[in-house]
């Protein structure tokens, strides 16, 4: 059930004590020559939907913007710093418990976010008032991505690409699929970014003139549904094991006697 679209009366059962909640959270900022600026946050919005149509949870309004200043030399690239981006989260999270809701899955496509949302997880938890997780999609499919791609990239590679073609195929721009691979970067791990352990980079064009990772020429639509339907489908199981807790048993330890 997306929030937004009910009325307030609509909504007092659905927001009674000890209910969830997914948040989706994404990003605007580059993905290369063939993918929107939009991907991360339409990714997020589609499996949060998704997951909130098969159990009936609270879907939040989609959260666009987040700590992406490493794609800033792009043009379009939007960021917010990450104390605001922190603030704002565990202050969105904070409202919604105030109508009842103590369990938030954190619906993230944008990996600049984790630790931000991980850490807002750790204030919530700390204090009792939500049990909230961080949840990134294609960390709960890992060997699927590797079996379907060869070469994934991180950003704006295959695994990117395949999601918005299911999602979204109107906004793909399928023609610029060799240029996001021949002006990209397509193997990482056989780069120098990572040179005696050290990280040597700090933004993504430091790596990649055209800001894409991988090859996404590896994409097909069958693809495409697999990834969507498998991810979609890891976020329904959490989201049941999340609503199946106690909320005695997901707060904080009492100090060790």
């Amino acid at each position: 059930m997306y929030l937004a679209d009910r009325t307030w009366p609509e909504l007092g059962d659905a927001l009674s004590e000890e209910s969830v909640a997914v948040v989706p959270l994404g990003s605007t900022e580059q993905h290369g020559p063939h993918l929107p600026l939009a991907t991360d946050h339409l990714i997020a919005e589609a499996l949060a939907s998704a997951a909130a149509d098969e159990t009936g949870v609270v879907r939040t309004p989609t959260i666009t913007v987040g700590v992406s200043p490493h794609h800033r030399q792009f043009p379009g690239t939007m960021w917010v710093d990450p104390p605001a981006f922190r603030d704002y989260v565990e202050s969105f999270t904070r409202n919604l418990t105030y109508h009842g809701i103590d369990r938030v899955v954190f619906v993230n496509a944008h990996g600049g976010n984790v630790q931000h949302l991980r850490e807002v997880g750790r204030r919530l938890h700390e204090d009792g008032t939500a049990y909230a997780l961080e949840w990134m999609w294609d960390e709960s499919i890992p060997e699927l991505v590797d079996d379907l791609f060869e070469h994934n990239g991180p950003h704006a590679g295959p695994k990117e690409t395949a999601m918005i073609t299911h999602i979204a195929p109107e906004l793909v721009r399928d023609d610029q699929f060799e240029n996001a691979r021949d002006g990209g970067l397509v193997d990482l791990d056989g780069s120098d970014a990572m040179v005696h352990g050290a990280r040597t980079f700090y933004d993504s064009i430091d790596n990649s003139a055209n800001g894409a990772f991988g090859d996404p020429t590896d994409v097909t639509p069958e693809k495409a549904e697999q990834l969507f339907e498998a991810a979609a489908d890891q976020l329904v199981q959490l989201v049941e094991w999340l609503d199946a807790r106690d909320r005695e048993e997901l707060l904080p330890k009492d100090r060790v006697a």
